[in-house]
C-alpha cells in the first residue's frame, strides 16, 4: 500500500471530531448527545486544527475552531459545540447504505449480463479516446491526465448536489497522487471510495440502474464526470488472478416484486445476470443481524470473480468489506424463506465470464 495514503490513513483513525446533537446543545439540564463527522468533515476539521486555523469551512457550516464551535451557515445564531476525541474503532457500525440495496436493477431487461465489461467502463474509454489495450495499470502516462479528469468531474457532481467543500477535499487528495505510480493512484482511488462521502453513493446510484432502458440518459450523462474516477478504481493494479473460494455476504431490503425477480432466476440456475456497480458485501456471516431492518440476506459464494479486500485501506475495517468489480456475473443457485430469521435468503455464484 502506498505510504503517502497509509499516513492519512492513520491520522484520520486517531482523531474523531464531535457535533453537541442533542435538540438543545446549550441547556444545563439537558443530557448531551455527541455526533461524529462524516469522515471527509473529519478530514477538513483536523487539517485546519493541525494548521492552528481559526476556521474552517465545510458544506453548510463554519467551524469556529478558537472557540469549539460550529456555525450554520443560514443562520449564525444557530451554532453547536464540538469536541475534539481520540478515535474509538469500537463504536463505528457498518454502514447502512453501503450494505443494503438491491445490488441489481430491478427492472433490468432479461438477459442483460453485458458479458465482463461494464458498459459504463466502455463508454468511459471511449470519452477518453483510449485504445482498446490502453489501460492506466498498462500505461503509465495515462495516468495523470485521467487523475485531473477524475478530480475535475468530482468537483463538478460535489457542486451539483450542494457539497462543494466535501468535492473539493476528494478532488485534493486525489490530485496529491497525480504524478504517483498506478500502486498509489488506485489506493487513493479505493481509500476515497470507502469513506463516507457523497463519492461512492453518486457512483453507484448511476451505474445499478445500468439495463433499465429509462436509465440510460442518466447514467451516460456521467460519463464524463464520474467516469474517469470510475476507471481508475476499476483498473486495480494489484488484482491480476481471479478470487475463488470465498463467500460472501450482503443484505437488502426489497420489495415483493424484487424479490420476484430472484426467485424466477433460481428456477434458472444457468441463467447470468451482471453486476453494473461495485457491489460491497462482508465477509462477516453475521451482518444481518447488525441490519435488523433488512429483509432480504444474500450468500454469494465465489467460484471465480474479481473483487478486491478493502479492510486493509478501509475506515471502517470491523465492515470486513469485499468489493466486487462492475462486470463480474452471477447466478442464483436457489431462494428460501428463513422461518427463524424471518428474512428472504438467496444465494448467488459468482462467476467472472470473459465473453
Amino acid at each position: 500500500m502506498a505510504e503517502t495514503i497509509t499516513m492519512k490513513i492513520n491520522k484520520m483513525e486517531d482523531v474523531q471530531w464531535m457535533w453537541q446533537s442533542n435538540s438543545n446543545p446549550w441547556s444545563k439540564t439537558e443530557a448531551a448527545r455527541w455526533s461524529p463527522y462524516a469522515d471527509i468533515d473529519n478530514f477538513i476539521i483536523e487539517e485546519g486544527y493541525s494548521k492552528n486555523e481559526e476556521y474552517v469551512k465545510l458544506d453548510g457550516y463554519v467551524i469556529d475552531l478558537k472557540n469549539k464551535v460550529q456555525i450554520s451557515r443560514k443562520n449564525e445564531k444557530n451554532q453547536r459545540p464540538i469536541q475534539r476525541t481520540m478515535a474509538n474503532k469500537e463504536d463505528k457500525h457498518m454502514r447502512e447504505d453501503r450494505f443494503i440495496s438491491d445490488p441489481i436493477a430491478p427492472h433490468r431487461r432479461a438477459g442483460a449480463e453485458y458479458g465482463w465489461v461494464s458498459p459504463f467502463i466502455i463508454e468511459v474509454r471511449k470519452y477518453l479516446e483510449l485504445e482498446p489495450e490502453q489501460l492506466p495499470s498498462k500505461n503509465k502516462t495515462i495516468v495523470p491526465i485521467i487523475v485531473e479528469k477524475a478530480a475535475a468531474g468530482i468537483i463538478e457532481e460535489g457542486k451539483t448536489i450542494g457539497k462543494p467543500y466535501e468535492a473539493e477535499k476528494l478532488a485534493q487528495i486525489l490530485l496529491e497522487q497525480k504524478d504517483k505510480d498506478i500502486n498509489q493512484v488506485w489506493t487513493c482511488c479505493a481509500y476515497l471510495y470507502s469513506m463516507e462521502s457523497f463519492l461512492y453513493k453518486k457512483l453507484n446510484e448511476t451505474m445499478r440502474p445500468i439495463g433499465n432502458h429509462e436509465h440510460e440518459k442518466i447514467w451516460q450523462s456521467k460519463i464524463r464526470t464520474l467516469g474517469p474516477f470510475c476507471l481508475l478504481l476499476w483498473d486495480n493494479p494489484f488484482n491480476t488472478k481471479l478470487t475463488t473460494g470465498k463467500v460472501l455476504f450482503r443484505v437488502g431490503k426489497l420489495t415483493e416484486k424484487q424479490i420476484s425477480i430472484y426467485k424466477d432466476l433460481a428456477k434458472n440456475p444457468e441463467e447470468y445476470r451482471s453486476f453494473q456497480a461495485f457491489t460491497s458485501c462482508s465477509r462477516d456471516s453475521h451482518i444481518a443481524e447488525k441490519f435488523p431492518s433488512a429483509n432480504v440476506l444474500f450468500i454469494m459464494e465465489i467460484a471465480g470473480a474479481f473483487c478486491v479486500d478493502l479492510k486493509p485501506i478501509s475506515l471502517y475495517p470491523e465492515e470486513e468489506e469485499e468489493l466486487i468489480t462492475p462486470g463480474v456475473c452471477f447466478t442464483v443457485k436457489s431462494y428460501e424463506f428463513d422461518t427463524t430469521k424471518k428474512k428472504h435468503i438467496i444465494y448467488l455464484m459468482l462467476k467472472q465470464r470473459f465473453s
